[in-house]
């Protein structure tokens, strides 16, 4: 299922322009045929302007000519000859005849929307995306953005030009535009639209040649904080006061390998999946989506604008900067961790593990330091165990969960027993035998590991079907 940001949600009376005449003349000063009984295709054959449009259609692959001679409806926007010319020249080409042709396809398709819109929608709505009939990522078709706040603009490359707009056809609209529209990748995407500015400034200003990386072939998932996310998360706070290499992190948090989009997410319901940052052992940071209600990433961040597809990659817009996780933040994202979360704060006021696990530096005074690796049972598991026990013991319960000073990842570990230490003081022994994984409490029980390897910044999360109890005669 292909997924595109939809525009169509408002449509106000008023249009930007309305063609009433038969012919009109465009800001080239030739005739613009405005038939309505005739097709996209034949407007365009009897239109000067348009002529190496219509030499660029019968040229490229695909038989572009036949395609909008059908019903469609299309919107098609179409670009000058004085529009052609320069895209020829900036491009190193002598003549169309030098485009390849099967290249000549996808930048005209990208100048072809499968839908009939006019000004009037496009003033109504604003500024958003729509898919152009161009192959992207993935297989998806490719976004492109409008922008009404200064006339039209698409992706903020081309413009419609004065009388262009509104051109009826049989099968659709016309939108006479002034540039040629070269297809975006991700960064591309990210430069036209102005809600993405202080994006591209950090990523310009952290360290690992980012907008190098996230120019390559890819494809990457890219969830885009808008210039609200980063004013929230800077507070008042100058960008350029960031540390760079804490900041390349921090945006790495929110990318992605291969082509991830909404309907992806909806399918997997909720769930874990890696980002490019790294964490302790140079492990992959890990990233919780939910889509119960909207997509939501590690219990913070909303889908704004989803699936605006690239050439290399698709971007997700989101309402909040995605900072580096700690154990805390998915233990409180995920709901498989609701009563854990609950014994960790209100049923054990005396300690404040909230704190505790949420250290990312070491030497402090109780000499509790992350890295942690945190056996953070399920809620199934805790409704297994029955009540819970008072405080003082279940505190005593919930610190034999938590070693600390030790990144234990699944890759870490030995086949056979390996034994570690908890904050309790007793030892559990972790079994890697098969699947699935054994952990050996205190007490002797045995509770599996069903999911491994939840990593945030300060340490790595294994999920149990049991609750570990630490020895209780010693």
């Amino acid at each position: 299922m292909k997924s595109s940001p939809n525009f169509f949600k408002a449509i106000l009376a008023s249009l930007v322009f309305v063609i009433s005449f038969s012919c009109s003349d465009d800001d080239n000063g030739g005739p613009v045929i405005t038939d309505p009984e005739l097709n996209i295709v034949e407007i365009a054959l009897q239109t000067p302007e348009l002529s190496i449009l219509v030499s660029a259609l019968q040229a490229a692959d695909g038989n572009l000519v036949d395609l909008l001679g059908t019903d469609g409806p299309f919107t098609v926007l179409a670009p000058t000859n004085a529009a052609f010319t320069a895209f020829l020249a900036s491009n190193g080409f002598g003549s169309l005849d030098d485009v390849p042709t099967d290249v000549l396809s996808e930048i005209l398709l990208n100048h072809v929307i499968s839908a009939d819109i006019t000004s009037g929608d496009l003033a109504a709505a604003g500024a958003g995306y729509a898919s152009t009939n161009a192959s992207g990522a993935g297989g998806n078709f490719i976004s492109i953005y409008f922008n009404t706040s200064n006339g039209v603009r698409f992706n903020n490359v081309a413009a419609v030009t004065d009388g262009g707009a509104d051109i009826d056809a049989s099968n659709g609209t016309i939108h006479i535009v002034d540039a040629v529209i070269p297809i975006p990748s991700i960064l591309a995407h990210a430069a036209a639209n102005a809600d993405f500015n202080s994006l591209a400034v950090a990523l310009g200003a952290a360290d690992g040649d980012l907008i190098d990386v996230l120019s390559q072939d890819g494809p990457f998932t890219v969830l885009a904080p808008d210039n609200a996310a980063f004013s929230t998360f800077l507070d008042g706070a100058d960008l350029g006061g960031v540390n760079t290499a804490v900041l390349s992190q921090i945006l790495l948090n929110h990318v992605l390998d291969g082509v991830v989009t909404s309907s992806d997410l909806v399918a997997g319901g909720a769930g874990y999946t890696n980002t490019s940052a790294t964490g302790p052992g140079s492990n992959a940071l890990s990233l919780y989506y939910n889509t119960s209600d909207g997509v939501v990433f590690n219990g913070i961040s909303t889908v704004t604008a989803a699936d605006v597809v690239g050439t290399n990659g698709i971007i997700h817009a989101v309402d909040t900067v995605i900072d580096i996780p700690t154990v805390v933040t998915f233990a409180a994202a995920d709901p498989n961790f609701s009563t854990l979360v609950e014994a960790l704060t209100t049923l054990t006021p005396g300690t404040d593990f909230v704190s505790i696990l949420s250290r990312t530096e070491g030497s402090n005074a109780d000499g509790i330091n992350p890295d942690y690796t945190v056996f953070a049972p399920t809620n199934d598991a805790f409704t297994d165990l029955g009540d819970l026990p008072g405080e003082v013991a279940l505190t005593q319960v919930l610190l034999h969960h938590v070693v600390s000073e030790a990144n234990l990842a699944s890759s870490a570990l030995n086949d056979g027993d390996n034994v570690a230490t908890t904050l309790e003081g007793d030892d559990i022994t972790v079994t890697v035998i098969g699947n699935p994984v054994i952990v050996t409490d205190g007490s002797g029980n045995e509770a599996g590991i069903i999911a491994t390897d939840v990593q945030a910044g300060n340490g790595v999360i294994h999920v149990l079907d049991s609750v570990l109890l630490p020895d209780t005669t010693n």
